[in-house]
Order: structure tokens, then sequence, then C-alpha cells
């Protein structure tokens, strides 16, 4: 099986921007992700993208040298707690490397960057019926938040433009 390391990613390294584009269209791919392939425009123009977005923080896992998982997240600011906090956009495996805790090393890895950040804390969305990886997140302490009981638990929307 091989270790697993995990490292932040530089995008201004080669081998760092083609195993983000890699991952990220493998991840597409999986019906939990796209369930297709990204458009070559839109992989064309993604590592700049997130080079140039400036809360991006990416972590990528390697077995040996091949690149097997990626966390993609971007840092943003809890105005109740007056401080940052570390949202996790995209969280992905090769599907031959699952299974083998590479998803908790990068999950671990993302809490202690929040941590060494001063985030108050770590946010993700997941779908609902994505069985495995709320268990993941589970397992690594999440929950669906909740900010008040009367007000039950919190939900993600979206309005595509």
């Amino acid at each position: 099986m091989g270790s697993t390391e995990v490292i932040e990613a530089d995008l201004g390294t080669s081998d760092h921007r083609d195993a983000v584009r890699a991952l990220t269209a493998a991840y597409a791919l999986d019906p939990m992700g796209n369930s297709g392939p990204l458009p070559e425009s839109t992989l064309d123009r993604l590592v700049d993208g997130l080079r140039d977005h400036p809360t991006t923080m990416i972590l990528l896992a390697y077995s040996g040298d091949e690149p097997v998982g990626i966390a993609t997240c971007f840092r943003g600011f809890s105005t109740f707690a007056a401080r940052p906090l570390l949202n996790l956009h995209d969280l992905a495996v090769l599907p031959e490397y699952r299974g083998r805790g590479i998803g908790q090393r990068l999950l671990a890895a993302v809490e202690a960057k929040a941590r060494q950040l001063g985030c108050c804390k770590v946010t993700l969305e997941v779908q609902e019926n994505n069985d495995r990886a709320r268990r993941v997140y589970g397992e690594a302490g999440f929950a669906q938040s909740v900010y008040g009981e009367s007000a039950g638990g919190a939900l993600f929307y979206s309005k595509p433009l």
C-alpha cells in the first residue's frame, strides 16, 4: 500500500498544477461530484483561477509520487466569532485509493491548517445521499450545524447565475 503524504499545494509548480487539474477532473466524474466530465475550457481556467483567488488553500495527498487525493479549501470569516473559518469546498480521493484512510488524513491536515490560521471552525457541504462521505466526516467530528435549537439545523442553499 505504501505511505501517504499530505502537503500544501504550491500552484506555482507545474506538478502541483497538474495534480490539481487531474484530481479535480477525476472528482467531477464521480456521481457525488459532477457526474460527468468538466469542459476542457473549465479545466483550462481552473488552476489559474484558484491561484488568483486570494483565499485558496489546497492540500494534496500523494501515494509515493502519485497524487491520489485533494482538499480544496477557501478561507472565510465568521461574523459571530469575529475570526476566520476554513471552508472545505472539495474533498476527493481517487476511487482505487479509497478505504485506505486518505480522506481522514486530508481532513486532519485541513483541521491542522485551520488551527494554524486561527480559524473558529471548518465548514463543508455534503450531498444528503453520500453515506460514505457523511460517515468519514462524522468520524472526523463534523455534524450538521445548529446555531440555536429553536432555529433547527442549517441548510445549504445556492442560486445558479
